[in-house]
């Protein structure tokens, strides 16, 4: 077998053999398939497509390029949930205790901020003491003992992915459904669980603007969990403002807090409760759908599910004084006024994502370091009726030299108008093996 043939054959719009495209991942993931092959088969992917047995067979090529996480030392139906990323996203902190506290084992590796999009890993640093970075046996333990642990990614999980996503950074090609699809699942396959939920944002703070094309990857990734016979399903969710108020890693934690006091922002618990109760109806936790959200909201209202976090949290080493107290402030917080008297039309998500990247929130490398201290929490959300002189959010920083370009980014995110806009649906679309419901 060459790559040669195997290009050619995609170039031409053909089927990808099984034997093909485990010969193109096992000989790139040993590097014995160079860097120019491995591109052209890329673009020849991104402009002919693949249909669903080919990304079927491209993510179990890769998820077994690797170490494959073995949860079946947790009883019950482990169930796992991921988001394509989004502003404001500390849904995480919150389902994972709801559901846990339901007596539904939540095993999650999570990863870490990049760019305009915030990562739970970072998030969860945020409390002093705690360890994300725990060993695989320790990791198990905690969960059979609490029900939950998030950590990072640990083992060798997706090598293959590893090394096709930074060659796909830099030729073009990152943005072909069946490469995104099968990097996602690569990943989640590996670590385990037996169910997985997929939040696949949309709008203008995620990764795919559209609805159809969200709905489009949504459907792609629950076809592959089908082939790979695990229980999948996805929620379209809406990512076109922030969620919540709170952007920034420590402000993120005491928002997820509130949530789980039943004190969340509208936003934010529309989505956790749909999200939560869709994870309980993965697992069995109850017959239909609705039944499953009022196990959500029972364990919130009880408080067990706060319990549950605070019991996570000490698990992997943090201090849980902070959850019960609140984290230290930014030693610099700084009002963003409204230059003008009217309704907020729109706050585009991504640049609200930048503003607080500015602040010192987040990262343009991977290496780079976070201030836990540092974001924006928003005063007045999108359909609020605003005057001039309001103040739209305060900006928390440690470096007051951080905060014009910050001001002006988030200045230029918000728009306001004459007439409230009309109200925004938090989940859009529900995605399962047997078709798409629109919400």
């Amino acid at each position: 077998m060459r790559m040669y043939d195997i290009i050619n054959h995609k170039k031409n719009g053909g089927e990808l053999s099984e034997e093909e495209i485990r010969y193109f991942i096992e000989g790139f993931t040993r590097s014995e398939i160079p860097d120019y092959q491995a591109s052209a088969l890329l673009m020849a992917i991104c402009l002919r497509g693949m249909n669903e047995k080919e990304t079927a067979v491209l993510t179990d090529a890769m998820l077994h390029s690797g170490d494959v996480a073995d949860l079946s030392s947790i009883p019950g139906v482990k169930v796992d949930k991921h988001s394509t990323g989004g502003v404001g996203d500390k849904t995480s902190m919150v389902i994972g205790p709801i559901v846990a506290s339901c007596g539904v084992p939540v095993a999650k590796m999570s990863g870490r901020g990049l760019g305009h999009t915030g990562g739970t890993v970072d998030k969860l640093e945020s409390i002093p003491g705690l360890r994300t970075a725990i060993d695989p046996e320790h990791f198990r333990a905690i969960v059979r003992s609490t029900g939950i642990a998030i950590i990072g990614q640990s083992g060798d999980i997706a090598p293959a992915d590893k090394k096709l996503y930074a060659l796909r950074d830099v030729t073009a090609t990152v943005d072909a459904i069946p490469l995104i699809a099968s990097s996602i699942m690569s990943k989640k396959l590996a670590a385990g669980s037996d169910a997985i939920l997929l939040d696949v944002k949309t709008g203008s703070g995620a990764f795919l603007k559209t609805l159809d094309g969200s709905i489009e990857l949504a459907k792609a990734m629950v076809s592959i969990g089908t082939h790979s016979n695990r229980r999948v399903m996805a929620l379209i969710t809406d990512m076109d403002a922030p969620l919540g108020a709170a952007i920034g890693n420590s402000l993120e934690v005491e928002e997820a807090v509130n949530t789980l006091k039943g004190n969340g922002p509208e936003d934010l618990t529309s989505v956790c409760m749909n999200l939560a109760g869709y994870m309980l109806l993965l697992a069995g936790a109850a017959d239909d759908i609705e039944s499953c959200k009022a196990l959500a909201q029972d364990a919130v209202k009880s408080g067990r599910a706060f319990e549950k976090l605070c019991e996570m949290v000490k698990a992997q080493g943090g201090d849980i004084s902070v959850l019960k107290e609140g984290f230290p402030k930014a030693p610099v917080i700084s009002p963003l006024k409204a230059v003008a008297s009217g309704y907020i039309k729109h706050m585009d998500a991504e640049s609200c994502g930048m503003a607080s990247l500015e602040l010192g929130a987040g990262r343009i490398r991977q290496e780079d370091s976070v201030d836990h201290s540092a974001g924006i929490m928003l005063q007045k959300k999108v359909g609020e009726l605003v005057k001039a002189g309001d103040t739209l959010a305060l900006l928390h920083t440690s470096d007051t030299a951080k905060l014009p370009e910050a001001e002006a980014i988030l200045t230029a995110a918000i728009t306001i108008g004459d007439s409230p806009p009309p109200p925004e649906k938090t989940v859009l679309a529900v995605v399962s093996e047997n078709g798409v419901e629109m919400m």
